[in-house]
C-alpha cells in the first residue's frame, strides 16, 4: 500500500474514530439528543488526547515515531481549542488512520485498550 501524507492519515483516522464511537454509543440510548451528547464527549480533541496518553506505553518505537511526526505537522487552530490539545488529538488520529490502512490487527489491539474508556457514568 502506498505511503500517504501524514495529514491524510489524520483525515481517515478522524472518520474511523467517529464511526467506531458511534457504533458503540447507539446502544447507550434511544434519545437522539443524549446520543449526540454522548458521542461528542468521545469524539473531541480533549478525549482523544487523553486516549493517546493512555496508549503511549503500549506503542512500538515505530508507532511512537509516527506520533512524533504527526505532532510536527502544521495544523490550523481556528477552533476554540488550544494548539497543543489539537496537535495531540491529531497525533491520535494519525495513529488510528495509519493502523486502519496498514495494520488492522494492530488497530484492533489498540482499540481493545481504549474501548474500556468509552462508557457513560
Amino acid at each position: 500500500m502506498k505511503e500517504l501524507n501524514i495529514k491524510n492519515y489524520a483525515h481517515i483516522g478522524d472518520a474511523f474514530w467517529e464511526l467506531f464511537v458511534r457504533e458503540r454509543t447507539i446502544f447507550m440510548t434511544e434519545n437522539l439528543k443524549k446520543l449526540h451528547e454522548i458521542t461528542v464527549s468521545f469524539v473531541n480533541a480533549s478525549f482523544q488526547s487523553e486516549l493517546l496518553e493512555k496508549l503511549k506505553e503500549h506503542l512500538t518505537e515505530d508507532e511512537l515515531e509516527l506520533v512524533r511526526r504527526a505532532g510536527n505537522i502544521k495544523t490550523s487552530t481556528v477552533r476554540r481549542i488550544n494548539r497543543n490539545l489539537h496537535r495531540t488529538a491529531t497525533e491520535f488520529e494519525v495513529l488510528i488512520g495509519y493502523c486502519y490502512l496498514h495494520d488492522k490487527a494492530r488497530l484492533k489491539e489498540l482499540l481493545d485498550i481504549v474501548e474500556k474508556y468509552i462508557t457513560i457514568e
